[in-house]
């Protein structure tokens, strides 16, 4: 007998204050890495699964990103969300878009 099926894992990889796509308002997001794993005998072996998502705190909104997006905004919530001289050019302290394309 083989015991096979899948597991979840979920990493929260940034918060970023972002304007939320389904209610329009300013408010801090968490961006998330969900991978599904294969497992043999309750072993994880290969992940054959992986998504980016943001989620928004104030209306639980959730909306799946690429991964270069979410690249993009990790590295955002690393370097303070830009600045005057920031990557995006907007000045600190504003909500960002998340969904839109430079």
């Amino acid at each position: 007998m083989i015991i096979f099926g899948t597991k979840g894992y979920l990493y929260q990889l940034a918060i970023l204050t972002l304007v939320c796509g389904q209610c329009g308002n300013p408010s801090a997001h968490t961006l998330r890495k969900r991978v599904t794993k294969f497992t043999l005998f309750f072993v994880p072996l290969f992940p054959f699964s992986t998504k980016y998502l943001t989620q928004c705190t104030f209306c639980g909104a959730e909306q799946q990103v690429s991964k270069e997006q979410a690249e993009h905004l990790q590295t955002q919530a690393v370097s303070g969300q830009g600045g005057p001289g920031g990557p995006d050019g907007q000045a600190q302290g504003q909500p960002q878009q998340p969904y839109q394309r430079p």
